[in-house]
């Protein structure tokens, strides 16, 4: 007879609690008595042991660093607990999975596993469960800058742990909010609550929790200036996270030791720590540590004007934010659905209950819609506001310089491009998708647009070895009324998509008039490729938001997933749809028809005169000193003399000082933003009344808010678009 097949299932449950009770300071531990339990429960054919067991195992893994094992322990255990019809089971499988998600390079995957455990978690009254969830969801909001949201879920869990009396979990969440206070510049608070972390962590025993707390108290140190202080708390978390194989931690420590290093001098430690940063960050895919360990790369060599290695840190820095966009931001934005839609799917106990649970769900539509919003709003201002540092400062720089730092100011040019493409990928998409977009026809030069754009994609086809053809029926008018920038954009998706996926043979444009009549002729735009073609299977989602024909992890080809969404709602906001036929190793061809009315009139474009704003002085408010200082040597090439204010706040009191011929004025600032700060401008008596005040905001949301839209002469996006910020402050001149 099996001996363990007679172990009582209370032994496998105390030696899964006691695996779980010492997984702080002996993970290794934890994993040999989980696999005990596991195996008794084999012998028992026990599923519900097994599935808890597989559970620990998984989240012993993670604590590892294992996270393949993890994931694989996980998903065993949910196979289990789904036979068995166990939510919770389910629910702790789930939590497992997204804490390795979160903490390599699948943010969005670790949303949504954590919003479906939360729901469950919540269903049973299991606060000790989802406080740690919920200071899981804050990582991932501070991760992308939804500072506020973070705050939320952080607090949210101190209140679920004490209502179980966990210090360990409390403590869990005072680690990252004393890093939300310390960037809010409350030092004092953030030494405060990471002290009593360290407290907690010190009486319960929990060695790994330690080091976390460690290395919070560490970054207060080194806002004080304290280095020595910060160095050792820094350096015993780095120890502990080795000796515990934890991960993330090991990878946060060696960043902020590099960092540290810069701000005393120690170049060469710097350089070393934060080179083993990247290495160990790229081996276990923790693509937050290693984009931030680039850019601190790049900060120490541009200090050292050692040119050529400062712009391979920073082009690497840039292509690994890009892949935080693609494969993270487009996907969380998109998922912050999921919580409306996973707590609509609840389970009504009653029937009475349904009109007021509606309702309830109504309101929490409203209500994510808004958060998708508000997310969207911060994410485009966080990355844009760097962005456009880097693409005005390469503007302007790749004016002088010559020879191979040529190359590779152009390379960093494509890069910082190639992201901001993206990110208007986005803006466009969010409205197109919220029916705010209307067609701006004016006369234009039908052909000059097509021959530009065949002109600028035979450089791209050019480089690929490809011939880019464009064939133009003669019986095609010259002007029409049309909208310039969305046919441009219909036609840079298609011919930049059948370049991207044609690696031999040639690209053809091909315009054809199809009708006449006294008024208005229709033509056809057909876009052919002989490129890898498309899958039958993906014709059905190819138009699709965030959809692509290959496995978007393989990155070959790059993009959004957008550009064919964008394109079918464009094409139909002209009326049109779009069609297509493709065969699998022989190409694609997309096309369709638009109705333009006929015009014998074209507007001119103004010649750019340089010297036409000199003289003029400006009022430059903006928070970021790197982006006001761009900003200001722009203004400056244009004769403008430019006064800066630091905040909204300081904008109101220079604009009461004196009259400026306009105000630039960004959004998100301290103190007092941007909105408000103009309202009161327009509001308030002083000599800046009737002043043209434009919006000058990395915030792609910022002119749809209809509440202070009139208030601005207009809105100007950064990264700054030169041609179009010179016409605008021409124009009110």
């Amino acid at each position: 007879m099996n001996v363990a097949a007679m172990v009582p299932e209370s032994d496998v449950i105390e030696l899964l609690s006691d695996a779980y009770n010492c997984r702080g300071h002996n993970p290794n531990h934890s994993i040999s008595l989980a696999k005990k339990a596991l195996q008794i429960s084999k012998d028992r054919s026990d599923q519900s042991l097994i599935g808890k067991s597989l559970n620990h195992l998984s989240l012993f893994y993670m604590i590892r660093g294992e996270y393949k094992r993890s994931i694989s322990a996980a998903k065993e255990a949910m196979r289990y607990f789904k036979a068995l019809k166990d939510e919770r089971g389910i629910a702790d499988a789930q939590y497992s999975i997204a804490g390795v998600y979160y903490k390599t390079d699948n943010y969005h995957l670790g949303l949504m596993h954590l919003i479906d455990s939360l729901v469950i978690y919540r269903k049973f009254n299991d606060y000790h469960n989802e406080a740690r969830v919920q200071k899981s969801l804050g990582t991932i909001y501070e991760y992308f800058g939804d500072r506020k949201n973070a705050i939320r879920s952080y607090e949210a869990s101190i209140e679920a742990a004490k209502k179980v009396k966990d210090a360990d979990l409390i403590a869990n969440a005072y680690n990252p909010l004393s890093g939300i206070y310390l960037k809010q510049n409350k030092i004092k608070k953030a030494m405060d609550i990471i002290q009593r972390s360290i407290a907690i962590k010190q009486k319960t025993g929990d060695v790994r929790g330690l080091a976390f707390a460690l290395y919070g108290r560490g970054k207060v140190y080194a806002a004080q200036g304290l280095w020595h202080e910060a160095e050792l708390d820094y350096q015993n978390a780095l120890n502990i996270h080795q000796e515990m194989g934890e991960r993330l931690g090991l990878a946060m420590a060696y960043c902020k030791l590099g960092e540290l290093y810069i701000k005393t001098n120690r170049f060469d430690e710097a350089k070393h720590i934060l080179e083993k940063a990247v290495q160990f960050s790229t081996q276990y895919n923790i693509i937050y540590i290693k984009f931030k360990s680039n850019y601190q790369l790049y900060q120490l060599y541009k200090s050292e004007q050692d040119t050529v290695k400062s712009l391979a840190y920073l082009e690497q820095y840039l292509h690994n934010k890009e892949a935080v966009i693609n494969t993270q931001t487009l996907k969380i934005i998109e998922n912050y659905e999921l919580i409306t839609r996973m707590e609509s799917l609840e389970k009504a106990a009653q029937m009475e209950q349904e009109r007021a649970r509606i309702m309830e769900n109504q309101a929490r539509a409203e209500h994510t819609a808004k958060m998708k919003q508000n997310f969207l709003s911060t994410m485009s201002h966080e990355i844009r506001t760097p962005l456009n540092a880097v693409i005005t400062i390469t503007s302007l720089l790749s004016e002088r310089i010559v020879d191979e730092e040529k190359q590779l100011m152009d390379s960093l040019k494509f890069a910082s491009n190639n992201l901001l493409m993206i990110i208007n990928d986005i803006l466009d998409f969010t409205k197109l998708d919220t029916g705010k977009v209307n067609l701006e026809c004016r006369p234009s030069s039908l052909i000059k647009l097509l021959n530009g754009l065949c002109e600028a994609f035979s450089k791209v086809g050019k480089a690929k070895g490809l011939e880019c053809e464009l064939i133009i029926d003669n019986r095609i008018a010259d002007i029409y009324e049309l909208d310039e920038t969305k046919l441009s954009q219909i036609l840079n998706n298609l011919i930049g998509n059948a370049i991207k996926y044609t690696n031999a043979g040639k690209v053809t444009t091909q315009v054809t008039l199809l009708s006449t009549e006294p008024e208005h002729d229709v033509i056809r735009f057909t876009i052919t490729d002989t490129g890898i073609g498309i899958p039958e299977e993906f014709f059905a989602e190819m138009f699709d938001s965030f959809s692509q024909p290959k496995a978007i992890t393989t990155r070959r080809q790059g993009g959004s997933g957008l550009g064919l969404a964008i394109v079918k709602k464009l094409v139909e906001l002209h009326r049109s749809e779009v069609g297509f036929n493709s065969k699998i190793g022989q190409g694609s061809q997309f096309y369709f028809d638009i109705k333009f009315k006929k015009s014998s009139l074209l507007q001119k474009t103004p010649t750019k005169h340089l010297n036409q704003l000199q003289n003029k002085v400006a009022l430059l408010a903006d928070d970021n000193m790197i982006n006001a200082m761009v900003a200001r040597k722009l203004l400056s090439k244009w004769g403008i003399l430019a006064e800066h204010a630091i905040n909204g706040l300081d904008a109101v009191e220079k604009a009461q000082t004196k009259a400026f011929d306009f105000i630039l004025m960004d959004i998100h600032m301290p103190e007092m933003n941007g909105f408000d700060a103009t309202v009161h401008i327009r509001k308030n008596q002083n000599p800046n009344l009737l002043t043209p005040i434009f919006a000058l905001t990395a915030d792609i949301t910022a002119e749809n808010n209809e509440e202070y839209a009139d208030y601005f002469t207009g809105f100007l996006r950064k990264p700054i678009e030169i041609e179009k910020l010179y016409e605008a402050l021409l124009a009110v001149s």
